[in-house]
């Protein structure tokens, strides 16, 4: 990046600064900061081990300095400006999620535009949301788009403030399906005998929720499925499994005619063939539903995350909170896009062109000095696709 980009970038983000409202996390005082600077040459430079008192405003900050990246702590200190962990001395953490498209087993690099990795993320997301919410029971959340690549979640109940990484560890296995025992999505029921028979254990699925729900729901999907087919066709459904032949093949169509109902309760026991095969469902909800989280961001007590309501130094665009009735409908593309770079245009000289996808617009842009909206060119520039025009 040339000298004149960084400085146009850097004159742009105090621009924005100076119009934009930043609020910050709660405990703000408590936490440690760290920024990198518009500096010359490829390495990055994090300054760090800051405090917001040794910052000062910051609003006064942030027009000042004009970072081009800004992080706070997720944890909390009693001195967070000591230079060393030990002599901080940690308090609580928030339990913090980073969703990143990169990482992401559906996204395939260099084929993918960015607004479809964008798009995987956010159904990620989605599935993140799910555990969180639904399996967990957290209530105080806050949902980011990270201005980048992806998403951030910062988990800030009573309960997972005092969490060590050991406790996170299990939290990130659990969203992750690591390690995921299908005996453990089994609840065993004892059923009474008729006269002098001994009473007998009746397995069922859990279905009320977590991963039982889970495996549950792709198991039965399969079952409607083979029920929908011509015989013959569900049998040669059926045999595409491994270790299920032609006589396991029609047991299992037949218990699925037959008991489809006590299958839908999470009765998967009515044949010893079913059985097999419904457990095969818990490495495919694994597959399907995990979130794909970045597992060091959640166990690191000490993190730094980006601050939500800058700026993102490699895209331009806005750090995003995003309310929860708002996610479906959110855009990053658009509604990350910050208002002091949009109604006007600048000339700027691409160096690397292509389609851009922003601001509710499918921008085909060609090398060399071009006159494009400026929340477009800013992008180009801040991916190092484009140097501004010399004047």
């Amino acid at each position: 990046m040339e000298e004149r980009t960084r400085a146009y970038l850097r004159g742009r983000f105090r621009d924005h600064y100076r119009r934009t409202e930043i609020t910050p996390p709660p405990s703000a005082n408590e936490r440690e900061w760290g920024y990198i600077p518009w500096t010359e040459g490829p390495k990055t430079t994090m300054v760090r081990h800051r405090s917001l008192l040794e910052l000062g405003s910051l609003e006064d900050f942030l027009e000042r300095k004009r970072p081009q990246h800004v992080y706070f702590s997720v944890g909390r200190y009693r001195d967070p400006g000591a230079n060393s962990m030990s002599e901080k001395e940690w308090r609580t953490s928030d339990l913090v999620f980073d969703l990143d498209a990169d990482h992401l087993p559906r996204v395939t690099l260099g084929e993918d535009s960015y607004a479809e990795m964008l798009a995987t993320c956010k159904e990620a997301l989605f599935r993140l949301l799910d555990f969180l919410e639904d399996d967990f029971g957290f209530e105080d959340l806050e949902i980011v788009f990270s201005g980048g690549r992806g998403y951030h979640v910062h988990v800030r109940d009573d309960a997972v403030q005092h969490l060590e990484r050991e406790h996170r560890r299990e939290i990130v296995d659990y969203v992750r399906g690591i390690g995921l025992d299908y005996e453990e999505l089994i609840e065993t029921e004892t059923v009474a005998g008729l006269g002098r028979k001994t009473p007998t254990q009746r397995r069922h699925l859990a279905i009320d929720g977590g991963w039982g729900r889970r495996t549950h729901r792709h198991f039965m999907g399969f079952i409607d499925e083979i029920l929908a087919l011509e015989e013959a066709d569900a049998l040669e459904r059926l045999q595409s499994f491994d270790g299920i032949g032609e006589g396991k093949a029609k047991a299992t169509l037949n218990a699925a005619r037959t008991n489809r109902d006590e299958l839908e309760t999470g009765n998967v026991t009515v044949h010893t063939a079913v059985s097999q095969l419904a457990e095969r469902f818990a490495s495919m909800a694994v597959e399907r539903d995990n979130a794909p989280i970045d597992e060091p961001v959640t166990t690191d007590t000490n993190r730094l995350i980006r601050l939500p309501g800058s700026l993102h130094g490699g895209s331009a665009l806005e750090t995003r909170r995003i309310d929860h009735d708002d996610l479906e409908s959110f855009d990053p593309l658009v509604d990350a896009v910050p208002e002091t770079f949009t109604g006007h245009e600048i000339t700027v000289d691409v160096t690397r062109g292509g389609e851009v996808e922003l601001g509710g617009d499918i921008f085909t842009v060609p090398e060399g000095d071009q006159s494009l909206p400026e929340y477009v060119a800013m992008f180009l520039m801040a991916r190092g696709r484009a140097e501004k025009e010399k004047e």
